[in-house]
């Protein structure tokens, strides 16, 4: 855990940018309580995983033990369960469709929670994956405000894995700027480096802190 923080400090020190002005999330997906608590008596507050029945088995405790953990969904998110998700989660990163944007604004006034929202992006169009086309983006996030009602903090992108990432947060921020959204959640172990220096507030960390599934 040191050695990640370490690593965030040093690349935000090379981008220029205050340390305070990224959240490193510590990826805790399909590990357990047992090997997330010595990650939280470290410090480490911000946690993110992919599947909310998952995280709805292990956090609650944990919650109630650290009240000042956040809690971010990084993964796909079903509209049918939209309700656990806004109850559980301080930050959904996966907002890509229109179902899912009713699902959540309703459940949001029903609740009177307001998790920060980033819509994600496919930037490299793969069929396979999740996520709203780049030429689609600005009438996607315009849908969110005004038809949904939805406040939007940021974007999320995960690069092709055998892309280089660089030109995919380039594209993300790019977006963003266009959009007045200052959020940026891109990065993962083995690019978040380059992800802060194109302006990421977020970086998404796993396999460096818990080490591999």
């Amino acid at each position: 855990m040191a050695a990640v923080e370490y690593d965030v400090f040093r690349a935000c020190n090379e981008a220029r940018r205050d340390r305070d002005s990224v959240t490193l999330i510590a990826v805790s997906k399909t590990f357990e309580a047992d090997a997330i608590q010595p990650v939280i008596l470290a410090g480490q507050r911000a946690f993110g995983e992919n599947r909310v029945q998952e995280a709805k088995s292990k956090w609650p405790a944990l919650i109630a033990a650290q009240p000042a953990i956040a809690l971010h969904l990084i993964g796909p998110l079903q509209s049918n369960k939209a309700r656990e998700a806004v109850a559980l989660f301080n930050a959904i990163h996966s907002v890509d469709r229109p179902s899912i944007c009713e699902a959540l604004s309703k459940e949001m006034v029903s609740q009177n929670r307001s998790p920060e929202l980033f819509v994600q992006l496919n930037t490299g169009e793969e069929p396979q994956k999740a996520g709203v086309a780049p030429g689609d983006a600005d009438d996607f996030i315009a849908r969110c405000r005004e038809t949904y009602g939805l406040t939007i903090s940021g974007l999320m992108c995960i690069p092709p894995v055998d892309d280089a990432p660089a030109p995919h947060f380039a594209l993300t921020a790019k977006i963003a700027a266009r959009n007045g959204l200052t959020g940026l959640s891109m990065g993962m172990s083995a690019d978040f480096a380059i992800a802060i220096q194109f302006g990421a507030t977020h970086v998404r960390v796993g396999s460096a802190i818990f080490g591999r599934r």
